[in-house]
C-alpha cells in the first residue's frame, strides 16, 4: 500500500513526464512543505498519512486565500492560477462536508452539550472538532456553531 507522500511523488513524476507545468510545480511545492514539516523540530521524522493530509490542507488553504487576495487586487490571471492549484490539491483531500451535514453535526453537538448561547461555543466546538477534523475548514465550523448558538 502506498503512502500519501509516495503517491505525491509518483504523481510528480507523471506530471513531469507529461510536461504538466501546473501539476508539477504545485506537487513539487507541496512535497517541499511536507519535507520541511518532517525536518521541523529537534529530530527528523517521517510524517503519517494524516499529517501529510494536514500539510496538503494547509497548502490548499494558502491557495484559496491567495486567490481571494488576487481577486481583490484585480489580478484575475493570478487568482485563476491559485484556484487551479487549489483544485489540484483538493484531489488529495477527503471530500468536504456539505452545509447540511455540518449543520446536523453542530445541532447534535449543541443538544449533547446543552449549550444555549454564545458562551457555550467552546464546549460545542470541543464536541464538533473531532467529528469534522479534515472534513470541514475551521472557519466554516466556527461560523456554523456561532449560527446555531444565536438566540
Amino acid at each position: 500500500m502506498t503512502t500519501l507522500k509516495q503517491q505525491l511523488q509518483e504523481d510528480l513524476t507523471a506530471a513531469i513526464r507529461s510536461r504538466d507545468e501546473l501539476a508539477s510545480s504545485t506537487i513539487r511545492l507541496t512535497l517541499s512543505a511536507v519535507t520541511a514539516e518532517e525536518k521541523a523540530g529537534k529530530t527528523e521524522r517521517t510524517l503519517s498519512d494524516d499529517e501529510v493530509l494536514k500539510v496538503i490542507a494547509r497548502e490548499a488553504k494558502k491557495r484559496r486565500e491567495a486567490a481571494e487576495a488576487f481577486d481583490v487586487a484585480g489580478r484575475t490571471d493570478s487568482a485563476a492560477q491559485e484556484r487551479a492549484e487549489g483544485e489540484l490539491l483538493a484531489r488529495y483531500l477527503p471530500k468536504q462536508l456539505g452545509d447540511e451535514e455540518l449543520t446536523a453535526i453542530v445541532a447534535e453537538a449543541v443538544a449533547a452539550s446543552g449549550a444555549t448561547g454564545p458562551q457555550g461555543m467552546g464546549a460545542v466546538m470541543k464536541l464538533v472538532k473531532p467529528k469534522v477534523d479534515g472534513l470541514a475548514e475551521g472557519g466554516r465550523v466556527a461560523a456554523a456553531v456561532k449560527a446555531a448558538l444565536q438566540p
